[in-house]
């Protein structure tokens, strides 16, 4: 009875031994292992792992992509001298988890603070050189490629890489926006009224051409009816002419007709002519007439 409680007792120890002295690694994360305050190993590979109880300890550190992102956005001044608030974040993971340990002791708070310190200044000096338009729209791939590439040459000396640097949104201030604003109105009117004018100038052109088409089209419909009327009064008297020769007492009786028409359609109308003047000729008897 001794003798086995003596071996569950040393089972008992031994699990417990086991048990303190085993470890695993996630496939998530890194793990370092100290003894005494100092590093002894460094685990980077998932798997089971033992370690010295009471006198070795072991700290985890996240193996996958971070992301750091600013509570608000930052202000920068571009080469105008124009204030823009920049929205931004930085995609990072820790591949050194020694020099991570040894820079930043290990406080993430304290790596994103200096990755985010050195971002910041690339972009300070990246947004100094170039125009508004540059870092809205024109240049705005190279900038995030070059802020990217000097944040992960900074980074390596803590055992960091930067994997993206990523602008989120480019934006003016409020009272620049408003000045932007009042200059692009300002711009918009200045177009729309020279564009007015170009068109008040055409639509007058145009006026002043139809006016003037219209003017040779009535002159040379004038022009062309005046000789159509001529014809017809030329054709006219050649067929008076021909009846005349024809019959020349008809046709000073049919145009006595007509004259004695136009003289009494009015019964207002007073005629003053002696009784034998030729106008009355046709009214006379034939006798007298002779």
């Amino acid at each position: 009875m001794k003798n086995l409680s003596t071996v569950l007792i040393g089972l008992i120890a031994a699990l417990l031994l086991i048990s303190l002295s085993a470890f695993t690694v996630d496939q998530r994360e890194y793990a370092l292992v100290f003894r005494l305050g100092e590093i002894v190993s460094v685990k980077k590979e998932p798997g089971l792992y033992f370690k010295m109880p009471f006198v070795e300890n072991v700290r985890y550190f996240d193996k996958r992509i971070l992301t750091l992102n600013w509570v608000e956005p930052d202000r920068f001044l571009t080469s105008e001298k124009k204030n823009v608030l920049v929205d931004s974040f930085v995609k990072w993971r820790i591949v050194d988890p020694a020099k991570y340990y040894v820079s930043v002791k290990g406080d993430e708070l304290q790596a994103e603070r200096r990755l985010s310190q050195t971002v910041n200044d690339g972009l300070r000096a990246e947004f100094g050189k170039r125009t508004i338009h540059d870092v809205v729209s024109g240049e705005r791939g190279q900038i995030m490629e070059i802020l990217r590439q000097r944040a992960d040459r900074d980074a390596k000396e803590y055992g960091i890489q930067v994997l993206d640097v990523r602008l989120r949104r480019v934006d003016l201030p409020q009272e620049v926006s408003e000045s932007v604003y009042q200059r692009m109105e300002a711009e918009r009117k200045r177009v729309a009224n020279e564009l007015r004018s170009q068109g008040a100038g055409a639509a007058e052109k145009i006026r002043a051409d139809a006016d003037r088409q219209r003017e040779v089209i009535i002159a040379e419909a004038f022009r062309e009816a005046q000789r159509i009327k001529g014809e017809g009064d030329a054709k006219a008297s050649e067929i008076y002419s021909q009846a005349y020769g024809k019959n020349p007492e008809f046709y000073a009786f049919y145009r006595s007709l007509d004259a004695y028409r136009n003289s009494f359609k009015s019964k207002n109308d007073v005629m003053v002519l002696e009784p034998d003047s030729d106008f009355f000729k046709y009214l006379r008897s034939p006798s007298v007439r002779k």
